[in-house]
């Protein structure tokens, strides 16, 4: 049994356990708060007869020997009184299908058993406490844009140099555009969901560097980031993605990453005013969504850029720590100014040729 200090943890968390292989376990160490389904007819029933005070905090999915499993979780998701419902995965055998079906879906966690009861109820306990306390980035951005407005004089920079480049740099991007679609099928311009300052949402535009399933290969490469084993690491899990010699890049998106044409693109971002020449980077939004505690969030009250102070710093090399990349960006939220920001553009050049493919 768990000690009472888990137990008292977890006493007012409101569990549903669904499955019948691991019931007997999983039941015997939560009994004073699960609630049982076991058959699949009656997963719909209970979600939609419970009443809305009543709904519980956490369900608990078993994958083998039940094949609604990710139906069932798509039905949590799209259900607009469940979707923040912590959902959590049991498997016995270990299926890289599932697993990466369960990352798809976005499922909060998923154990394959034999696994310590401790390490689950540890994690229920801090699911359930970082959804109460996780701000949304909506909500984020609504408190936080207003708090921010580029200096005029910057906007009047950032206009003139970044359409000046766009249009002397035209013929490139069509030789560049050629090559790609020569290399390899898929769109020429890679576009993403990034946060900027303020933690306002936009659409981020590169070269295609990556195979056209880059995205896939992603969960399998977990550890290989360079920033996994951060001490301060929230969970585990890094808030900065990046990887040595990483097998996505293609030859010549290999190329144009360590000479960080890549990156060109993003000039049209910095002429619609999503982000200006100098900054912090605009991060992913599951990358920023993990820096939203008081130390880490001021980087969001500076301009995003295309080039920054931890470009010019130690970009590429291998030593370049999180907590360093977070300081760095705090940094520039804090002094930027005309004159730094010629400084970094000047310092920018020599540090376009990568030492290493990071």
């Amino acid at each position: 049994m768990l000690t009472s200090t888990i137990e008292r943890s977890i006493v007012n968390t409101k569990i549903v356990y669904f499955g019948q292989l691991l019931k007997s376990l999983i039941s015997e160490e939560l009994n004073s708060c699960i609630a049982r389904i076991e058959y699949p007819e009656d997963f719909k029933i209970y979600m939609d007869n419970e009443p809305l005070l009543n709904l519980p905090d956490v369900i608990i999915i078993e994958v083998d020997e039940n094949d609604n499993c990710f139906e069932q979780v798509e039905y949590i998701k799209a259900h607009p009184f469940l979707q923040g419902l912590i959902i959590i995965l049991l498997g016995i055998k270990d299926d890289v299908e599932w697993r990466k079906k369960a990352l798809e879906l976005r499922v909060n966690d998923y154990y394959t058993y034999p696994f310590p009861i401790e390490d689950l109820c540890e994690r229920i306990n801090f699911l359930v406490k970082f959804r109460l306390i996780k701000p949304k980035l909506a909500e984020l951005s609504q408190k936080v844009t207003a708090k921010y407005e580029i200096p005029i004089q910057k906007r009047i920079f950032d206009v003139i140099v970044s359409g000046t480049a766009l249009f002397l740099l035209s013929p490139l991007f069509i030789f560049i555009a050629a090559f790609i679609r020569l290399e390899s099928k898929g769109k020429v311009i890679y576009k993403s969901k990034r946060v900027g300052a303020g933690y306002r949402i936009f659409d981020f535009y590169k070269f295609r560097s990556m195979r056209q399933d880059a995205d896939q290969m992603l969960h399998k490469m977990t550890a290989l980031n360079q920033y996994a084993n951060a001490e301060e690491n929230v969970n585990g899990k890094s808030a900065f993605v990046k990887f040595k010699n990483d097998p996505r890049i293609t030859k010549f998106g290999s190329f144009l990453r360590k000479t960080s044409i890549d990156e060109l693109p993003q000039l049209i971002n910095v002429f619609l005013g999503d982000m200006s020449l100098v900054g912090n980077r605009p991060l992913p939004l599951y990358e920023a969504e993990q820096l939203t505690t008081n130390e880490w969030a001021t980087r969001f009250i500076g301009p995003a850029g295309l080039t920054g102070l931890w470009q010019i710093s130690k970009r590429g090399q291998k030593d370049m720590s999180e907590r360093e990349r977070k300081e760095l960006d705090n940094y520039y939220a804090n002094n930027y100014s005309i004159f730094l920001d010629m400084k970094i553009i000047l310092k920018t050049f020599p540090a376009l040729i990568q030492k290493e493919q990071v």
